[in-house]
């Protein structure tokens, strides 16, 4: 792929090169097609200076080439115009050699019309030569020819950018007055036109200094080899060396045309066709017809299989499951199916792997329990202490048994109950009294905080399946008041053997 200036156009491959730069075929990628991109070469203020004139100019004619936009890329500027693939005059003298004088009719009546054009908007071209006049590639049809480069062209009253004495143009294409140092004008360039003329007639160029002395010394000269005698008026009042005596205008030029060809004798039967050839070649490798082809595509995206979640992270397919109060599901996959999941959390009686420790008592200090437990979940304090009617007895998640509490019997589908006092587990035990506010029930599993409704109820403990649970008296535990009765004694008998020794 080529170099893109400003973005926007990218450079495919070089097809011709002047003093001022080099012509590029390029890809506009805005308007999806191919351009021609004139380069600046030089970046001194001279050349940057002919060179906004050269874009500013907005000619809009089918017989003229001039720039449409410009861009500029760090220290480069460049720019645009219609590709034309037909390649110059010069490309087609150089496939036929002389041309027939009606397909030089055609020709220069079209750049009349062109240069017409240039001259109503006060723009001197000042470089009207073969190189500088482009055909599109018409084949055997009618040729189409475009006027272009307008890198010293300048408007009638601007400032020129050349030294005093210094002539700026082709040579051999010079008119007269131009050598004299004149300002230029637009008779000027209907010599070269002339010139030009004889150019394709003839298929070489002609002796411009050879001619303009015959004319000084002979006056008109009769009509050149190979040149109808009413063609030849018409290049006759083009190439006269004063410029006084010359067409002023290319309409009139154009008008006197359109009278000789009337008159021009039948083209011969056997009259070779000129076709006018694609001269600038096939595009380069990696550029279609369509712009830059895009290379190999790889796989899309869309095809791809979906990430896996960690396995820590559920899915919403996972989410959805855990809210699901139903029945417990199994261990869930990832979306891929490459990792498993850890199961959500149960609102269903736990695993008897896993039971959730008791839940301590608003007020009262709890005994420790006899076996290690992970830590209770805190329980925010109950506002009140209701008292709840007794509950009929089994009844599952009574608040309060009437009766006498006994143990699970073993192999019960019950889970384990709540850690009691030792002195508490003896089955004489007689229920609670009825006045004592805070009481001990079978709890049931506890959803998750963030949805936990507030109830009457106190807090229930897993495992108990509806069982009631042994109740402590009340006052603190043995192994708690038995040593602060000790430590107070000891006090005691301390306080009263210091007053004995005062």
């Amino acid at each position: 792929m080529g170099e893109v200036f400003a973005g926007r156009y990218e450079l495919v491959d070089p097809i011709g090169r002047g003093g001022a730069g080099a012509v590029w075929r390029a890809w506009d990628h805005r308007r999806r097609r191919y351009v021609a991109a004139k380069v600046l070469q030089q970046s001194d203020a001279h050349a940057l200076l002919r060179f906004v004139r050269e874009q500013a100019l907005r000619i809009d004619h089918p017989h003229v080439l001039a720039p449409a936009s410009w861009a500029a890329d760090d220290d480069k500027v460049l720019f645009t115009m219609d590709l034309v693939t037909g390649g110059s005059l010069a490309h087609v003298i150089g496939d036929y050699g002389p041309l027939p004088p009606r397909f030089v009719c055609t020709l220069l009546d079209q750049l009349l019309s062109g240069l017409a054009a240039v001259h109503a908007e006060g723009v001197v071209h000042r470089d009207i030569k073969p190189a500088n006049i482009l055909l599109e590639a018409t084949g055997t049809g009618r040729p189409h020819l475009r006027l272009s480069d307008f890198g010293i062209s300048m408007r009638k009253g601007e400032p020129r950018l050349t030294e005093t004495n210094y002539v700026l143009g082709t040579p051999g294409y010079f008119a007269p007055e131009q050598m004299l140092g004149a300002e230029p004008d637009f008779p000027a360039d209907l010599f070269a036109v002339g010139l030009v003329a004889l150019y394709l007639l003839q298929g070489q160029k002609p002796d411009s200094r050879a001619l303009i002395e015959h004319f000084a010394a002979h006056g008109t000269p009769s009509a050149p080899q190979g040149v109808p005698e009413p063609l030849w008026q018409v290049l006759a009042g083009l190439l006269q060396p004063d410029p006084g005596a010359r067409f002023r205008t290319a309409t009139g030029a154009r008008k006197a045309l359109t009278s000789a060809v009337e008159m021009l004798p039948a083209p011969a039967g056997d009259e070779e066709p000129v076709e006018v050839f694609d001269q600038i070649g096939p595009l380069p490798s990696g550029f279609g017809p369509d712009g830059p082809q895009n290379p190999a595509a790889g796989p899309t995206t869309s095809a791809s299989p979906t990430p896996a979640a960690p396995p820590n992270q559920a899915t919403s397919a996972d989410h959805a499951a855990s809210t699901d109060h139903t029945a417990p599901p199994g261990p869930s996959e990832s979306e891929s199916g490459d990792f498993h999941l850890a199961p959500p959390p149960q609102p269903a009686p736990p695993q008897p792997a896993a039971p959730l420790p008791a839940a301590p008592l608003p007020r009262a200090p709890e005994q420790p329990a006899p076996h290690p437990v992970a830590g209770p979940a805190p329980q925010a304090p109950a506002p009140f202490a209701p008292s709840f009617p007794a509950a009929p007895t089994g009844a599952p998640g009574s608040a309060i048994s009437p009766g006498p509490a006994s143990d699970p019997a073993p192999g019960s589908a019950s889970g384990p109950t709540a850690p009691v006092p030792p002195h508490a587990a003896a089955p004489h035990q007689a229920a609670a009294p009825p006045h004592f506010p805070y009481e001990r029930t079978a709890p049931v599993p506890q959803a998750p905080a963030a949805t936990l409704p507030y109830t009457g109820h106190a807090p229930q403990v897993p495992g108990s399946s509806g069982q009631p649970a042994r109740e402590r008296p009340p006052g603190p535990p043995a192994k708690v008041a038995v040593p602060v009765l000790v430590v107070a004694l000891i006090c005691f008998a301390v306080g009263f053997w210091a007053l004995a020794q005062a």
